[in-house]
């Protein structure tokens, strides 16, 4: 099977007539491609530009190519944007983008998704404090692209608006692009996650040229990374805003293939800036007060310890959420029992990770440690912990466990779980699981509700495009151990209740 073929393109800036022409040309002549990625300032600059831009977001001019972009400011944003945040369409869990229109997709906050075999990440935005809804992104956007960074595999394609800081360290002075200083336009959290997750290939822009950097090689892995950077749309100076790419996915590339060099391959730019944070951090480590907590990486060597909130090492947000990390003791971040039951209890990812949390009150998490609800004496308490502990071990159904068959998760969520059953009743059978361990799902705190309806209406939304109707059921015993609440659609469902009643007869008889 022949590789992906993709388009690249820089900020469009509203420019949308001018943009989709050019593609239908380069379709046409040198295609066929299957999908455009933009990166930089998508929306106009210009409030001329809103109704050409409208036409297209509206559904009147059609999008010749199924196209993503991670540039979600300008003018007219925010109207366009949480109009498609409310649609029924992009209910739940939209990694893969939340549609705007037809071919037209916005890829919001971070995250990892799967296009034509190419796993692609991206983060959306600018970096900033100030909270804004749309536009920027914050530290737990960060997080979590670390966190699914840590899944197995490898990164093909990372879409950013911003380049990352040192990108041109160790690169041919002629090959950069004059006027380009390192103070402007660059940011130090892009290249941290870069240098954490490692992409094949990293596209950005906002700078307003195009850069095609000589690929560098990468610490810890064994494939090279080449960024590319990208003009503007319609730019005076005729620099190149569209960039054409037949990567063949990585996932079907053999060792050797991915561990090729080319002869012009550099050291990694972000290699000083590593040494100098990990030097940091050692000082960092040996002073009295570490209060501040800035870095993000942790020497794995050193022995585990409590810490007071706010002090010493990362934790792993991937643990925090889900119970459990693929990579194990070769993780990066601290797995902290206590601070993922904090977590469960609704205390804010920041706060437990560095002690304060930039969106303060707009946070819809807690900001204070929170006490087991008191039932029982305090050994009592701390018997069913060790107890809860052990049954989490033990139960297939927890995704801590040893014995989940993880190969059957289908999507992971703050709260819940969505994954295919051992052995299905009938076909289209789906499991809704809570992540935390607990009989029911009638005994769940009010607040896991709302993920639930997301889980819920996506599984209605994707089966009512196919013209069937849905069902769910939960069995619930007294000696029920871990809640799984069951879905199907009604073509199946004269079987199932068939099925069901069986089941209950034969309870009753017990």
């Amino acid at each position: 099977m022949a590789p992906p073929r993709v388009l690249l393109c820089g900020d469009a800036r509203g420019r949308l007539n001018q943009l989709f022409k050019r593609v239908s040309s380069v379709n046409k002549s040198a295609g066929p491609f299957d999908a455009l990625l933009c990166v930089g300032q998508f929306f106009p600059d210009a409030p001329e530009l809103l109704e050409e831009f409208a036409d297209y977001a509206e559904g009147r001019s059609p999008v010749p190519l199924p196209t993503y972009f991670v540039g979600d400011y300008g003018i007219g944003a925010p109207k366009v944007l949480s109009a498609a945040s409310r649609s029924h369409a992009n209910l739940g869990f939209k990694m893969d983008g939340l549609k705007i229109c037809e071919n037209l997709y916005w890829l919001k906050g971070s995250g990892k998704f799967t296009l034509h075999g190419l796993s692609v990440a991206y983060i959306s935005g600018r970096h900033s404090l100030d909270g804004q809804q749309f536009g920027t992104y914050n530290q737990d956007d960060v997080d979590a692209l670390r966190a699914l960074a840590e899944e197995p595999g490898v990164v093909d394609l990372f879409l950013s608006n911003e380049w990352p800081s040192g990108i041109t360290n160790g690169a041919a002075k002629t090959d950069v692009p004059p006027g380009i200083s390192e103070a402007s336009g660059r940011d130090s959290t892009i290249a941290e996650i870069v240098a954490e997750i490692k992409p094949r290939y990293h596209i950005a822009g906002t700078m307003g040229v195009f850069y095609a950097r000589e690929p560098y090689s990468n610490a810890d892995a064994v494939h090279v990374t080449r960024f590319i950077g990208l003009a503007p749309v319609g730019n005076k100076e005729k620099q190149k805003f569209i960039h054409a790419l037949s990567p063949t996915p990585a996932s079907t590339m053999s060792s050797s293939e991915i561990s090729m060099k080319p002869p012009n391959t550099t050291l990694s730019p972000f290699t000083a800036v590593e040494k100098t944070a990990g030097a940091k951090e050692a000082g960092k480590r040996t002073a009295a007060d570490t209060n501040d907590a800035q870095y993000w990486r942790y020497d794995v060597s050193q022995k585990r310890q409590k810490h007071a909130v706010g002090d010493g090492d990362r934790l792993c947000f991937k643990y925090l959420s889900s119970g459990s990390c693929p990579r194990g003791e070769n993780c990066n971040f601290r797995h902290d029992l206590d601070a993922r039951e904090q977590y469960r209890r609704g205390v804010c990812f920041d706060f437990l990770n560095k002690g304060q949390c930039e969106r303060g009150p707009d946070c819809n998490f807690k900001h204070s440690l929170q006490e087991e609800e008191e039932s029982g004496s305090r050994n009592g308490n701390r018997s069913r912990g060790a107890a809860s502990v052990n049954r989490s071990k033990e139960c297939w159904f927890c995704l801590s466990s040893p014995n989940v068959e993880s190969h059957l998760i289908i999507s992971v969520g703050e709260r819940y779980y969505c994954a295919l059953p051992k052995g299905p009743l009938v076909e289209d059978h789906v499991l809704i699981i809570p992540i935390e361990h607990l009989p029911n799902t009638l005994s769940l705190p009010p607040e896991n509700e709302t993920e639930l309806n997301k889980f819920q209406n996506c599984l209605k939304l994707y089966h009512k495009n196919q013209r069937k109707e849905v069902v769910f059921f939960e069995w619930v015993s007294k000696r029920g151990t871990h809640a799984n609440l069951q879905f199907d659609c009604i073509a199946c469902r004269l079987f199932l209740f068939h099925h069901l009643e069986q089941l209950l007869f034969r309870a009753y008889l017990v």
